[in-house]
């Protein structure tokens, strides 16, 4: 069985991209230097935990509402970020692609179901 090539990214996929390399998703630019930026205390960390978890639930609501063509382009995105072959392998790239997959595999539960 072969897998079908991903459809180039849209033009505003390419730019919500573009946008990960200034905005938080590369490496970090602080003017006074990275000791700048203090330390999270850990219940900073656990606030920010819960709200992960929050908003994952939120998208896996969403995405069990999500038409089959919405679905798609996720799956399409989750295949445009993870790696092309003879480019670098981040593990957290790989590891976001995945990510998305498995919270596409989640929603699938949900869908057509009614949550009371």
């Amino acid at each position: 069985m072969s897998k079908k090539k991903p459809d180039p990214p849209s033009e505003q996929q390419r730019e919500a991209l573009s946008k990960w390399d200034d905005e938080g998703g590369a490496a970090p630019h602080f003017p006074d230097g990275p000791s700048a930026v203090p330390d999270l205390k850990n219940v900073e960390l656990v606030q920010l935990r819960v709200r992960v978890i929050a908003l994952e639930n939120l998208v896996i609501t969403l995405l069990a509402e999500a038409s089959d063509r919405q679905l798609g382009r996720i799956r399409e995105m989750a295949s445009y970020i993870s790696p092309r072959p003879g480019s670098a392998h981040h593990p957290l790239t790989i590891h976001a692609a995945a990510q998305m997959l498995n919270l596409l595999d989640r929603a699938r539960h949900f869908r057509g179901t009614t949550l009371t």
